[in-house]
């Protein structure tokens, strides 16, 4: 029998004993990443529940400034403006005096006439009034410009005629029953109630879009061409289930969506939803119907697996 005091007995028991404690490390370092590892799956996020209220499928269009009708004020005699009593942008009221006009003979002659006989009082001096109210939009002639009979020397556009029209897609035709009263948002966020006043009988080759003449009632004058936002409800529906549109998942090609819901505080399971109106904020659910008492994941959500470890924070 080999004595138990020798070097070789006492360098196998050591080495037994490194072997032992390099096992109970390794088990402790692997309970330990185990347990990390447990803690860094849970994915925070934060909850929401289904709410209930009206909501209504909208469209926002573009509707332009515009003078429905202009006035073109002409030249009632062949000759030389004299004196001009406007400048654009100028507001006229109606018979205010425009331009005056001396007719070329009157040029011509000079006073030969009133001369030779004092009690004739020829002037050759015509007077153009304005036939309506409106803004001077054009100006064509100056003092001193020589004009055919006929010919345009001012556009005058109608004040009473402003109104914006909204270019309208003609399968949404049917919606104006519904749209009377449109409110209109100018540039700079500006609100303006309008209302339909007609509708025009064209449609546009390219677009296919219908012209609609919307009137509106502002104590401030609104420049020609001004682009404004028209709202046009499609429909409405009330007590409608809906979620945030940050809590309804989609596929790439947007034929899917889905949710992530709460079986229990740590675990988020992938439900299919039908989608039904969708504004900016919210979209209306369909089905599945879900429980008031329902959480729903809102931030997180994206590409969590089905059956997720999740952890709940707040917002």
């Amino acid at each position: 029998m080999k004595n138990l005091s020798s070097p070789y007995f006492k360098f196998l028991a050591f080495a037994c004993a490194c072997l032992v404690l390099t096992i109970s490390a390794c088990n402790h370092d692997t309970a330990t990443t185990d347990e990390d590892a447990a803690v860094k799956s849970q994915t925070p996020v934060t909850v929401t529940f289904i709410s209930n209220g009206t909501m209504a499928d909208s469209i926002t269009l573009n509707a332009t400034s515009s003078f429905m009708q202009k006035n073109y004020v002409k030249a009632n005699a062949i000759g030389y403006i004299q004196k001009v009593y406007i400048k654009p942008g100028q507001y006229v009221s109606a018979g205010q005096l425009l331009f005056t006009i001396k007719t070329k003979e009157a040029q011509s002659i000079g006073n030969t006439i009133n001369v030779l006989d004092t009690t004739f009082k020829f002037s050759g001096v015509n007077r153009i009034k304005a036939s309506s109210s409106g803004y001077i939009t054009q100006l064509l002639h100056q003092v001193g410009d020589y004009v055919q009979d006929g010919e345009q020397l001012a556009a005058v556009s109608d004040k009473e005629s402003f109104a914006f029209v909204m270019q309208l897609p003609y399968e949404l035709q049917s919606t104006l029953r519904n749209n009377q009263d449109i409110t209109l948002t100018l540039p700079g966020g500006r609100t303006l109630s309008g209302r339909v006043a007609s509708v025009l009988p064209s449609v546009d080759t390219l677009s296919q879009t219908q012209g609609v003449v919307i009137r509106v009632n502002s104590a401030d004058p609104i420049p020609e061409n001004l682009v404004a936002r028209a709202h046009i409800i499609k429909s409405a529906k009330n007590n409608v289930p809906s979620l945030p549109k940050s809590a309804v998942l989609a596929n790439e090609t947007q034929t899917d969506f889905w949710v992530m819901k709460l079986i229990n505080d740590t675990t988020a399971i992938k439900v299919t939803v039908q989608k039904g109106i969708e504004t900016r904020s919210q979209v209306e659910i369909l089905s599945p119907k879900f429980s008031p008492a329902d959480k729903i994941v809102v931030t997180g959500n994206y590409g969590l697996a089905d059956t997720a470890k999740v952890k709940i924070v707040k917002p």
